[in-house]
């Protein structure tokens, strides 16, 4: 299968990831507390993608799994855990440990990470924000830098803008024209996808047309590029208005990541087999 390269095709995950997702690609995974797309992460995962950037606002389990399965080289965050959970422990294993292979870190805050995509989505070098007080990561993360606004002679924080090679989300719904419409807590989905080169989302239904909701945000066929009918795409987390969050499972979690033998086996019989 050949995509388009400027409207969004309804494909199969599989040939999504195939086309579009290659080794050594930054890949924005977005979707906060809800809308985690879990089955497009797991299908990198069974196409053995190496050497990939992985950027997310709060990693959560979904690029645990992804660093324990070997996918990652590095990893550009804000706050590597979960709050349910903690910290990821295959995350903690690569950095400190180098198992499955050492894993480069860049380190934000959520308001910092948010400027840079939103920077990114806009076409700017930087974003600017009142932020990074308080803590030392300008000492370690070099993408960071103080700067003095010239309009009010206040020191601000610029931060590099980010521009994935592909953003992956997840969404309730999309038309047959590859309209895709989400709607609850959006987090910065809509940026991660403007500011990528290549963009799929995953959605739990394929609708003739799409009815607005109250805070729903659309994103137009033309700035993605592939759309996958994945019903219970974001399972264990929640899709608001399709099911609820798998809070089971997240507090399994700890003690499956915990060990490496015991991920392995979860990997094979829950992902690879899937």
């Amino acid at each position: 299968m050949q995509l388009r390269a400027r409207m969004a095709e309804l494909c199969s995950l599989k040939e999504a990831v195939a086309e579009l997702v290659h080794d050594g690609d930054s890949v924005a995974a977005e979707g906060f507390s809800h809308l985690i797309p879990f089955a497009a992460g797991h299908e990198l995962i069974r196409k053995g993608r190496r050497n990939l950037t992985l950027i997310r606002l709060t990693p959560d389990l979904i690029y645990d799994q992804l660093i324990g399965a070997g996918c990652a080289r590095k990893m550009i965050f804000s706050w590597a855990g979960n709050p349910g959970v903690g910290l990821s422990p295959r995350f903690r294993d690569a950095v400190e440990n180098g198992w499955p292979h050492a894993l480069e870190i860049e380190e934000h805050s959520h308001a910092g990470l948010t400027a840079a995509i939103a920077a990114g989505a806009s076409g700017l070098p930087f974003g600017v924000l009142l932020g990074y007080t308080g803590n030392d990561l300008c000492k370690h993360t070099t993408t960071i830098s103080p700067m003095t606004c010239p309009f009010t002679g206040r020191e601000v924080m610029a931060v590099r803008a980010i521009r994935p090679d592909v953003a992956i989300i997840h969404a309730q719904q999309a038309d047959r024209r590859g309209n895709v419409m989400l709607w609850g807590v959006t987090g910065i989905q809509k940026e991660a996808v403007l500011a990528a080169k290549r963009a799929i989302v995953t959605v739990e239904e394929i609708c003739d047309a799409l009815r607005p909701r109250p805070n729903s945000v659309v994103l137009p066929s033309w700035v993605i590029r592939a759309v996958v009918h994945a019903p219970q795409g974001a399972r264990p987390s929640y899709t608001q208005g399709y099911y609820n969050r798998d809070d089971a499972f997240y507090r399994e979690w700890d003690a499956i990541s915990r060990d490496r033998d015991r991920f392995l086996l979860w990997v094979e019989k829950h992902v690879q087999n899937h």
